[in-house]
């Protein structure tokens, strides 16, 4: 028997309407008899459906953060809204997560306004895994920052280390940093000071990662500033994207390849699923005060409920927990030249 976990979820999150996150809500439930959701958003979308589950309840929010919106400005005008709501939940003990596949901004705010960072740490910073070839990955930070200092990569490699640990089973990950060469001396004046600091605090910093080198899964976990892993992540995604396209048109040409995509249908069925996004759920925004998972804008029913699974499995193994504990011991010269200025300053960028 799993310990039981209580998530709340945003029915107004995502591009496909509170339908879809519904239908990923009831499949999380038959998935996982422990979990208990929570579900934040209109009373005419979330109290017939926990009418109908007894492991569901509503909590009425009036309001809904548009994906146009300024994220931390909308944040704090709308303090009914269903992600505001939700983080509030977390942060009174009324929900161990939450999960929402609405504005990626307005998450990063509300998670760290209202849920609150970690004590120690800087900066939160999404963690996206990423389907390599060896193994996955986890690329962080992919968003959440786009301007960082060094010293921020830091807390990112150890809690990405706590992360994969913890969630994907991997006994000692190893680090990588994302950058233009293998070398010690290679990238701009950021990078190099990055693998200093790296080097210094990080026992399990294995060197630079180049990226195309990046979806080989030479590396457990790959750092680097927000902006860049942003970029990043959306070039993997949107050539994944292309090559299927690409794929399916080229089997679909004639009569006989035709013939042979019905004999490899299962094995690129397989192929799908595993680039898909869908398949992780979400990203985790490590380093805030509770299990947060951002979904995909374009989550369907599966990505609600993989991300709703993340959500669960990420209070079970006490990530923010341990992050915090790994925070608290990390060595004190790598977090020197961070400024007083850092201090009350938000997480979240205003990057969606």
């Amino acid at each position: 028997m799993a310990e039981p976990v209580t998530i709340a979820v945003d029915v107004m999150g995502g591009d496909r309407g509170p339908a879809v996150v519904l239908r990923g809500a009831l499949q999380a439930l038959e998935a996982d008899p422990d979990l208990r959701l929570t579900l934040v958003g209109p009373a005419e979308e979330v109290e017939p459906f926990a009418a109908a589950h007894d492991r569901a309840t509503a909590q009425v929010a009036t309001e809904v953060i548009e994906m146009g919106e300024h994220p931390a400005g909308a944040v704090r005008a709308k303090k009914d809204s269903s992600i505001v709501v939700g983080c509030r939940l977390v942060k009174e003990g009324a929900a161990d997560g939450f999960f929402s596949a609405g504005s990626t901004g307005a998450c990063l705010a509300a998670a760290t306004l209202v849920v609150g960072r970690i004590k120690g740490v800087k900066r939160p910073a999404l963690g996206q895994v990423i389907p390599a070839w060896a193994r996955p990955t986890l690329l962080i930070d992919v968003g959440a920052n786009a301007d960082c200092k060094p010293e921020y990569l830091v807390q990112f490699a150890q809690m990405g280390e706590v992360y994969m640990n913890a969630i994907m089973g991997v006994e000692d990950p190893k680090v990588g940093l994302l950058n233009i060469g293998e070398e010690d001396t290679k990238g701009d004046l950021f990078a190099q000071e990055a693998h200093r600091l790296l080097t210094e605090a990080v026992p399990a910093f294995a060197g630079n990662c180049e990226g195309g080198d990046l979806m080989a899964g030479d590396f457990d976990v790959v750092v680097t500033d927000g902006f860049t892993g942003n970029v990043c992540l959306k070039t993997i995604e949107g050539t994944a994207k292309t090559l299927m396209r690409n794929l399916k048109a080229a089997l679909m040409s004639t009569a006989l390849s035709k013939v042979g995509a019905l004999l490899v249908k299962g094995p690129l069925g397989a192929l799908k699923e595993k680039m898909s996004p869908d398949t992780y759920g979400g990203t985790p925004l490590l380093g805030v005060k509770g299990a947060v998972i951002v979904g995909h804008g374009s989550s369907n029913e599966t990505a609600v409920k993989n991300g709703i699974a993340v959500a669960a499995a990420t209070v079970r193994a006490h990530v923010p927990e341990v992050i915090a504990e790994r925070v608290a011991s990390a060595p004190a010269p790598a977090f020197a030249a961070v400024g007083a200025e850092e201090k009350g300053e938000a997480a979240a960028s205003d990057a969606r």
